[in-house]
């Protein structure tokens, strides 16, 4: 006999830790069977504590018990572990097996992606599949389906304009439409009463300004001198002149920037403002907040041209005289350079 318990005792012991492993065992390891579609669809946010992640699973009934869940993943060392993800739940699955594809995948993660101010639909295609892994051709046909633009609200063929410039946290494989309403968020969320209350007061649409704003943007990436492009622009639309501005007639090349040639000039598309009065008839790229107050809030002046000084920046003349000067400056300039 034990020296410390009887048989009855030690059989007794025994019974329980069989109990409690058997316990364990159905509770942690038996599988937990919802009645949703499946897969079950879970989102877990950035930074979102596990308690959270715990009430949302028992509340969509993925999981039967929330304390057993809570108990599982501090057994399992979860509670810390889990990434912030999108997820699908196959059905039939255990707490641990739960568990074990929240902290290991597979999962389509939360990652961040930049819009740069004056991207294209056609870049930002790229961005999509490299930061997100969303097919570009099918982000691209998203974005220029003339229906679904309509659905958003907006009165243009395409999405080119709409998409804002900033900083987004997306998952991974999201749908073209989710991406698109994301950046689409931005541009709404940015366009403050004050703003909406400014377009009026210059006496254009706000589709107007990000048209002139995509334009200021495709001229110059210096901020401070963009109010001054912006000035120009309009004091060409005020008197009459086409605003002959070259990213427009860059807009219109299949290969991308290069240097204009003088045939290029008469492309016969509206968007060239060289043929064609007034402004082209939606944006060139996507603006941001720079250009886009730039062109709501212009610098005052009496420039009506402007030429690249080859320093990064631009030369502002009155008059057409003073811009062939400018002109001159410049092709002198390049000349120079070719011969270094």
């Amino acid at each position: 006999m034990n020296k410390y318990l009887s048989k009855k005792q030690l059989f007794a012991v025994l019974a329980l830790f069989l109990i409690i492993v058997i316990a364990g065992y159905i509770t942690f390891f038996t599988p937990n069977h919802y009645s949703l579609d499946e897969p079950v669809i879970f989102e877990i946010k950035e930074g979102e504590p596990f308690l959270s992640v715990a009430d949302r699973l028992a509340d969509k009934k993925v999981i039967p018990n929330k304390l057993n869940f809570r108990i599982a993943a501090f057994l399992y060392g979860a509670e810390k572990k889990i990434k912030a993800a999108r997820f699908k739940l196959p059905n039939d699955l255990s707490y641990l097996a739960l568990l074990d594809i929240l902290v290991h995948g597979p999962a389509d993660y939360l990652r961040n992606i930049r819009v740069n101010d004056g991207q294209t639909i056609k870049w930002l295609s790229g961005r999509v599949r490299r930061d997100l892994r969303i097919d570009s051709a099918s982000f691209a046909n998203t974005a220029r389906n003339p229906e679904f633009v309509k659905s958003l609200g907006i009165e243009h063929p395409t999405m080119e304009g709409y998409l804002f410039p900033g900083n987004y946290k997306i998952y991974e494989r999201s749908s073209p439409e989710e991406v698109i309403r994301i950046f689409y968020n931005g541009f709404t969320d940015f366009w403050q009463d004050t703003l909406k209350s400014r377009v009026s007061e210059i006496g254009f649409s706000i589709h107007e300004v990000i048209t002139l704003a995509s334009i200021v943007k495709g001229e110059t990436n210096l901020i401070d001198e963009m109010p001054r492009i912006a000035g120009v622009y309009h004091n060409r639309l005020r008197v009459g002149m086409r605003l002959q501005a070259d990213p427009t007639i860059q807009y219109l090349l299949p290969d991308g920037w290069r240097r204009l040639l003088y045939r290029d000039l008469n492309i016969d598309s509206p968007y060239n403002t060289y043929k064609y009065a007034g402004l082209p008839p939606g944006p060139i790229n996507n603006p941001g907040k720079n250009p886009i107050l730039a062109v709501l809030y212009p610098e005052r002046h009496s420039y009506l041209y402007f030429v690249a000084d080859g320093k990064g920046g631009h030369n502002f003349g009155r008059t057409y005289s003073e811009h062939l000067k400018y002109v001159r400056e410049y092709r002198e300039w390049l000349k120079k350079q070719q011969k270094k």
